[in-house]
C-alpha cells in the first residue's frame, strides 16, 4: 500500500526508536529489554546496506505497538559496545530480552525477514500481536500521527488482508489526509459479509461527510431561507448537513436537535438518523458526539 500521501503529525512513536551511545547502552538496551524486546542496530555512515536496512527496521518496529524498541548505534562514534559484542560486519542487528542478547543477523534484510526475526524473538508467530497493533494504531490516530497509524494498520493487513478494523482504520487515515478516493478504495476491500460492521459503518459515514464537504457551499443561501421561515425543517436539515460537512459541528448539532425536539417523526425521523450518522463519522470519543448523544437522549426520553 502506498502511504506516501500521508504526512506524520505528532509523535506517537517517540521513545520506540533511539540513537544509542556507549554511556546509554545500559539504560536504553539492558534495562529497557526487561519490559520489551529491544533491537540494537549497529551501523555506520559509510555502510550502504545500513542505509537500506535502518528505515525497514524502523517501520516494522513501529507496527508492534510498543512491544518492540529500536536502539541505533553508530559504530564509528561509539566503538566500545561493538567491540564488546564482537561486531565484525555491518549492518548487524541483535535482539535483547531480559537483559541479554537472544539472536541476531547481519546484512540487509527485507521487511518480511525482519518481521519474522522479531516474531521469533517474541516467541510467537505474530498472530497474537494483531490486537495490540490495532490498539496502538488507534492510539496513534487519536494522537494525530497519521503515518504511524497508517503503517500499523497496513502491517496488520499484511498478516490479515480482510481485517475489518485495519481496513476501516486505514480508510480513516486517508480521509484525514485529504484523500477520499483512496479511502473509498480501501473500504471496497471489505468482504461483503462484513460491510455492516461498526468500524466500517463509521468509516463510511466519515467518507460520506467528506464527499459533502467537497461540494459547493450553499450554507449562506440556506441560512437566509431559514431566517425567512424558521419552521422549514427541510431547510434546517440541509443547513445542518452542509455545516457538519465543513466541520461546524456545534451549529449542525443544534439545528438537527431542534428538528427532533420540534417534530421527532419528521420525514421518517430523518434528523435523528442524520445525528446517528454524524456520531458514527466523528467517532465515539469526539466531544461533539458525547455531547450530542447526551442532548439527543434528553429530548427522546423526557
Amino acid at each position: 500500500m502506498d502511504l506516501g500521501a500521508l504526512k506524520p503529525i505528532g509523535a506517537a512513536s517517540a521513545g520506540l526508536i533511539k540513537d544509542g551511545t556507549s554511556a546509554s547502552f545500559g539504560k536504553d538496551v539492558i534495562e529497557a529489554s526487561r519490559d520489551a524486546l529491544v533491537l540494537v542496530d549497529f551501523w555506520a555512515a559509510w555502510c550502504g546496506p545500513c542505509k537500506q536496512l535502518t528505515p525497514i527496521i524502523e517501520k516494522v518496529v513501529k507496527s508492534y505497538g510498543g512491544k518492540v524498541r529500536l536502539v541505533k548505534i553508530d559504530t564509528d562514534a561509539h566503538p566500545a559496545i561493538a567491540g564488546q559484542l564482537r561486531i565484525q560486519s555491518l549492518p548487524t542487528v541483535y535482539a535483547f530480552r531480559d537483559g541479554r542478547p537472544l539472536d541476531g543477523f547481519t546484512g540487509a534484510q527485507s521487511e518480511s525477514q525482519v518481521r519474522a526475526f522479531i516474531d521469533r524473538a517474541l516467541g510467537d508467530d505474530g498472530e497474537g500481536d494483531i490486537a495490540a497493533v490495532i490498539v496502538a494504531a488507534e492510539a496513534a490516530l487519536d494522537a494525530g500521527d497519521l503515518q504511524g497509524a497508517a503503517e500499523a494498520f497496513a502491517a496488520v493487513l499484511q498478516e490479515d488482508q480482510q481485517n475489518v478494523q485495519a481496513l476501516a482504520g486505514l480508510a480513516r487515515c486517508y480521509l484525514i489526509s485529504g484523500d477520499p478516493a483512496r479511502a473509498e478504495q480501501t473500504l471496497s476491500l471489505v468482504p461483503p459479509d462484513k460491510q455492516t460492521s461498526a468500524p466500517v459503518q463509521s468509516a463510511r459515514a466519515a467518507l460520506e461527510l467528506a464527499k459533502l464537504a467537497g461540494k459547493s457551499d450553499n450554507s449562506a443561501e440556506l441560512e437566509q431561507r431559514l431566517a425567512a421561515n424558521p419552521a422549514d425543517h427541510q431547510t434546517r436539515f440541509d443547513l445542518a448537513v452542509a455545516l457538519a460537512a465543513r466541520g461546524k459541528k456545534d451549529v449542525a448539532l443544534t439545528h438537527l436537535l431542534d428538528i427532533v425536539s420540534s417534530d421527532r417523526a419528521w420525514n421518517d425521523e430523518a434528523a435523528r438518523k442524520q445525528l446517528v450518522q454524524l456520531f458514527d463519522a466523528w467517532g465515539p470519543k469526539d466531544e461533539h458526539t458525547i455531547d450530542g448523544r447526551r442532548r439527543l437522549s434528553s429530548i427522546l426520553f423526557r
